[in-house]
């Protein structure tokens, strides 16, 4: 009871990670007699919702992005002795999902301004193999997606947008995320709205693909279409021993109904807690101004960060003579709250480093560009539920640097 009167109490405080909807849509979605509930499932309703809210035809929602990624793929016709290409700088779910559907990652070098995957990169390493593009929009700026796109209808690729780390950015005038021809989204705990721990969402404006995603997420049932929900169907057509149930090898990657409840209350309030992660990122932007050796990502004038973290480069060792071990404890001496690594690039994990896949052998020299920016990250947490806290914590950084001397 103690938990749950915290709860409430935490309903007003407008900084609060669950100070919406979240309690009532969950309370009404355990409720099997809850009006609410009997009207239309929380599932279909998020989904339709997260649909309308970027502006795209279709949404479908599941338990976790990574199966977002792998039901994109299957949707995309990769199988065993395809590649797919994608980035060096990202998680390693990118990859897991590739290789679990047969298929080998090809991964391409980054580019040294965004980070994000340089493009003039992706078409040297296109090959007949090739069935995907994964691009993935790092630390929350968009991808450079048109060209790629160009690229891909020149060789009749299909692109999956892997905006895990981005919601509602804007990439020329529309959602990031939804110009490829597949999009995912994360509502993982740290993203910048979550469905309570973990959760979901592919999006897409092709029926075909939306079909497949939806059906290889749902265990492959024959009824399952496009949009949420399934097929209408007289209960006479079902109640009989001859209905066939299954017409696709599919998995069960579909969201539950108290996920899909905490999503739409979150997606309900999307704008403020992307709002209060770009004003900490400006924060930070602030506190490394004029700063010769940490150096953030370039944002074109055509697009915007969301700023699910803040990234700099690292060049204190080579200008200051100072380590990146080493600031990091100077940081949190005087106060910080520390700050994250870069992942190692996939390959360079102990799951995947050696081995031999397709035409290449997994080892270094790869992306030496996304090996090197890899060692130099520094990766700073925007999501403080209290922008006094956050001011505390760039003013710090602020300090440190102006110790240390900005030129």
């Amino acid at each position: 009871m103690k938990d749950l009167t915290k709860l409430i109490e935490n309903i007003n405080n407008p900084f609060g990670k669950f100070n919406g909807n979240e309690l009532k849509y969950i309370l009404q979605a355990l409720d099997s007699e809850s009006q609410e509930t009997k009207k239309i499932s929380w599932i279909q309703r998020f989904e339709e919702a997260f649909a309308k809210k970027v502006n795209v035809n279709y949404a479908i929602a599941v338990n976790t992005a990574t199966s977002g990624l792998h039901a994109a793929l299957y949707a995309a016709g990769v199988q065993e002795g395809d590649e797919v290409i994608q980035p060096s700088k990202t998680v390693v779910m990118d990859s897991y999902v590739t290789i679990h559907l047969g298929a080998t990652p090809v991964f391409v070098d980054i580019d040294p301004n965004s980070w994000n995957i340089s493009i003039e990169e992706i078409e040297k390493k296109i090959t007949p193999k090739t069935k995907a593009i994964i691009v993935v929009s790092l630390y929350g700026l968009p991808v450079d997606i048109n060209p790629i796109m160009e690229l891909a209808k020149k060789y009749n690729i299909t692109v999956i947008d892997d905006s895990a780390e981005t919601m509602v950015s804007k990439y020329k005038g529309k959602f990031a995320g939804t110009h490829a021809h597949i999009g995912v989204y994360s509502f993982e705990k740290s993203k910048h709205m979550t469905s309570g721990s973990e959760g979901g969402m592919i999006v897409t404006n092709d029926e075909n693909l939306a079909v497949l995603a939806r059906k290889f997420a749902g265990i492959g049932y024959k009824g399952l279409s496009a949009s949420a929900g399934r097929t209408s169907l007289a209960s006479s057509t079902y109640q009989d021993p001859n209905y066939e149930r299954f017409d696709l090898i599919g998995l069960n990657y579909r969201m539950n109904q108290i996920t899909a409840a905490v999503g739409l209350a979150q997606l309900e309030r999307i704008e403020l807690l992307v709002e209060r992660r770009k004003k900490i990122g400006q924060m930070f932007l602030e506190a490394v101004k004029n700063s010769s050796w940490l150096v953030s990502q370039e944002i074109p004038n055509y697009m915007d960060h969301s700023y699910f973290t803040f990234g700099v480069r690292y060049l204190g060792e080579e200008k200051k003579g100072i380590k990146w071990k080493e600031f990091y404890n100077l940081y949190k001496k005087i106060g910080g709250d520390g700050f994250y690594a870069c992942w190692k690039p996939p390959y360079l994990e102990p799951s995947l480093y050696g081995k031999k896949m397709g035409n290449q052998i997994f080892k270094e020299g790869l992306c030496p560009i996304a090996e090197n920016y890899q060692k130099s990250l520094m990766v700073f947490k925007t999501n403080y539920r209290n922008l006094d806290e956050a001011k505390k914590q760039t003013m710090i950084l602020s300090k440190l640097i102006d110790e240390i001397g900005r030129a």
